[in-house]
């Protein structure tokens, strides 16, 4: 995330893990977080700010959130990588989290559905960004680009 902030500066970057919470996350579970986060960006925009969330959000939680309706339009990005990548990910995340094969799995096929419904499920429809080679710096300038893009709309 510290490469999408040098990026965007003018924006707030969030996370839904733990990291950004820090002991608190132990009291909050992931829809308290997302409304969480939505307040900070409601008031974000309320100082001419936007916020990018980073972390797995679906529409159906986003809509949820209290201040969902606040927002003229939400939009979502599918940070994509092969299986092996993805599993070789989680299984090594800096955060310890515990990966079984089970969990490893419904994210292959959470992983697939998202693909399948891209144009679908998300209005506007979520672009896909392919991290499996890319390093951190390229996939933050494509993040970025779609951002001051939808931004400056």
């Amino acid at each position: 995330m510290g490469e999408l902030r040098e990026r965007l500066p003018d924006f707030i970057v969030l996370s839904t893990d733990n990291d950004m919470f820090g002991t608190t996350s132990e009291l909050l579970d992931y829809p308290n977080r997302f409304n969480v986060l939505f307040q900070f960006a409601h008031f974000a925009a309320k100082s001419g700010k936007g916020t990018v969330i980073c972390g797995t959000v679906m529409p159906w939680d986003a809509q949820k959130c209290d201040a969902y309706d606040l927002f003229d339009e939400v939009c979502f990005i599918n940070l994509h990588c092969d299986d092996d990548t993805r599993n070789n990910r989680l299984r090594n995340r800096e955060d310890k989290a515990t990966w079984t094969d089970e969990m490893l799995k419904r994210h292959e096929e959470f992983a697939r559905w998202l693909l399948d419904n891209a144009e679908t499920a998300y209005r506007p429809p979520m672009p896909t960004i392919d991290t499996a080679v890319a390093p951190p710096a390229e996939v933050a300038g494509q993040i970025s680009e779609y951002v001051l893009k939808v931004w400056n709309q």
